[in-house]
């Protein structure tokens, strides 16, 4: 028996589960095969970023393939087509794919299983992506969850323990197959210009980012940490995650194994750094749990693709009035030039490496949403074309979070003040001062206004407000005001 193993959102050996089952039914006999959707490569949304990222991780994939002789075919197409093609070239038996849950990848996996079994050719899909999925955790009445915190109630009473799976023994592919295949491109040669400094992409690199994570103590530290960003104090494994360089269950197998601290001695004993590693790795493994609640979301829910989660907010209005206006501000806040530090640095960061800190990534969104009273999808839309680790479920999710129109009780009454969230998670402006260098002299005490800076400072500091670093282009509690009025007048009623 033959049997190709789809690679998707799975671009690794170790703990692949369709992989290891392709392996163990073939007794080894797998054509490892990637299609590079066209389709998807000329979405509206697609980032160079993750495309450069994708292609690393597609090669390192192909390289550990070689060194168990076999190889990674890689074909260009419509993936229906193309599975077909190679499916009858290799006398395959079946096509093995990992499950994904968005509503593009659900309409193209039907297309697709379609296409394979009219030809006679089986197909077999697997839990992958995630830990629980679809409707594995339902409520007391057997409806999807809505609201986080019972889903992570229940995800935490049922996982238990996970023991990863390794890397399958896969035997050498016939070289008629091999040239089948084409060359894994560059981002180029796919007409993207990556012209962001982007992590390292592959199985590897996301085994030694997650013991980096562990071994400098960041992950004790996670929950101290995590909310600063101006300190490494995150895991940055989320691209690798997007791309499933690494699976979760790795990532909550080495989260549970460093809950039981590895004492040297009896007199080295520290109940309070005990206390202080499980508090990192248990606020790492919730956010764990909400990508999973993201996907299950979207999948239970596919309106929110696209739509607000809850439809009520459905009669909010967007915008000043002015579309000229709108459109100003809506640049301004994508280049990093509001006037409100904390956002500018943030977006900057973006703009220049693909990717963007948790805390600042819910203060950005609130200031489109809530200060620049701009429809949340523009925001979301620019994060997918830029984001490494853009993620469908995860970046829906948090931007209708952060727009209040997502799945909590009562979510438009949180609004963020960039300037007391940028005192309190960057009280010394080193987050700020990497970002945007034209505030690098500005003392601490206006680092977060720095349009409250007499002018004597502003000159001492070689900062012209207006000139060197705008003035803030929308008072903050004049727009609290608006968008407050705006929801309240909206009767809000929870998606059944």
């Amino acid at each position: 028996m033959r049997i190709i193993h789809w690679f998707r959102r799975d671009l690794r050996l170790s703990d692949n589960t369709a992989l290891s089952a392709a392996a163990r039914d073939s007794d080894g006999n797998v054509v490892p095969v990637f299609v590079l959707d066209e389709g998807l490569l000329r979405g509206r949304d697609v980032a160079p970023a993750r495309v450069q990222f994708m292609l690393e991780s597609l090669h390192v994939l192909d390289d550990t393939l070689r060194q168990q002789g076999s190889r990674l075919i890689l074909l260009r197409g419509d993936p229906a087509a193309e599975l077909v093609r190679i499916a009858r070239a290799a006398g395959a038996d079946a096509v093995y794919f990992n499950r994904d849950y968005t509503p593009a990848a659900l309409k193209r996996d039907k297309r697709v299983r379609l296409a394979l079994e009219s030809q006679g050719i089986r197909t077999a899909s697997f839990k992958d992506l995630v830990i629980f999925e679809e409707d594995e955790l339902l409520t007391s009445s057997g409806q999807p969850f809505t609201v986080f915190t019972p889903f992570k109630k229940a995800w935490l009473m049922r996982v238990g323990k996970i023991q990863p799976l390794g890397k399958p023994a896969l035997k050498p592919l016939p070289e008629d197959l091999v040239q089948r295949g084409a060359p894994i491109p560059t981002a180029n040669e796919l007409g993207f210009a990556v012209t962001q400094t982007l992590p390292r992409g592959g199985e590897l690199e996301a085994q030694r980012v997650l013991s980096r994570f562990i071994e400098s103590g960041a992950m004790a530290a996670y929950s101290k940490q995590r909310d600063y960003p101006g300190i490494e104090g995150t895991s940055r494994l989320s691209p690798h995650l997007r791309f499933g360089t690494i699976s979760p269950r790795q990532c909550y197998a080495a989260a549970v194994a460093t809950l039981d601290y590895p004492f040297p001695s009896k007199r080295s004993f520290s109940p309070a750094a005990t206390d202080e590693k499980k508090a990192g790795a248990d606020s790492w493994i919730s956010e764990l749990i909400w990508r999973e609640f993201y996907i299950y979301i979207l999948y239970h829910f596919p309106h929110a693709n696209h739509a607000n989660f809850n439809r009520a907010y459905d009669a909010v209005h967007w915008g000043s009035g002015d579309p000229a206006l709108d459109e100003a501000r809506f640049q301004a806040w994508c280049e990093g030039k509001t006037g409100y530090p904390i956002v500018d640095a943030a977006m900057r960061q973006l703009n220049q490496t693909g990717w963007m800190h948790n805390r600042t990534r819910m203060i950005v969104a609130s200031f489109l949403v809530k200060d620049l009273l701009l429809d949340w999808r523009l925001g979301e839309s620019y994060f997918m074309r830029m984001l490494v680790d853009g993620d469908p479920g995860a970046n829906n999710g948090g931007w209708q979070w952060a727009a209040g129109t997502g799945t909590d009780a009562q979510p438009y009454f949180r609004i963020f003040n960039p300037v007391l969230q940028s005192e309190r998670f960057d009280p010394q402006g080193v987050f700020i001062r990497r970002w945007v260098p034209e505030l690098a002299r500005v003392p601490d005490l206006y680092i977060h206004a720095p349009h409250t800076m007499p002018p004597t400072v502003q000159a001492q500091a070689g900062c012209r407000i207006g000139k060197d670093y705008p003035a803030p282009i929308v008072d903050h509690n004049t727009q609290k005001e608006e968008i407050l009025r705006r929801f309240k007048a909206v009767k809000s009623e929870p998606v059944r």
